[in-house]
């Protein structure tokens, strides 16, 4: 095995154990411990260094890991939706477009509310006339 699918395995299985419920337990009881421990250790600078350490270590380890985990993820949804959007009858014109940048997503959702203020527009003329070719006319009343 490659040292590229290794770690996703590794990140795949740390993050799903990092998640339960236990493990925050588990940190929770850690610190616990730790602030039961400051009147022993006198609150020293060393008791301080101990915690601080540890969580930033713990947490710079597991920004990695959590980032490889949701990046598949998040690739995996888009490979899926990119599949249901070409199987279906939907339009594929927005397939790829999470590879555009801030600017461009933003144009792109201007001009997409734009169709849709277009589209509602159009809709209430076509409701309009609809209900104008369904009134009956009426003509002199004949007594």
């Amino acid at each position: 095995m490659t040292m590229k699918h290794l770690f996703a395995r590794f990140a795949t299985k740390a993050s799903e154990w990092a998640g339960k419920p236990v493990v925050f337990i588990l940190a929770l009881a850690v610190v616990v411990i730790w602030a039961a421990l400051g009147p022993f250790f006198g609150y020293s600078e060393t008791w301080q260094l101990i915690i601080n350490t540890g969580t930033t270590i713990i947490t710079f380890l597991m920004v990695f890991v959590l980032q490889n985990a949701q990046t598949r993820d998040t690739r995996a949804i888009q490979a899926k939706l990119n599949e249901i959007i070409l199987t279906s009858h939907a339009e594929n014109r927005f397939i790829g477009i999470e590879h555009l940048d801030e600017e461009e997503l933003k144009r792109l959702d201007q001009l997409v509310a734009k169709a849709a203020e277009g589209r509602a527009g159009a809709e209430a003329c076509r409701t309009a006339e609809v209900e104008k070719a369904e009134t009956p006319k009426r003509g002199p009343v004949i007594k």
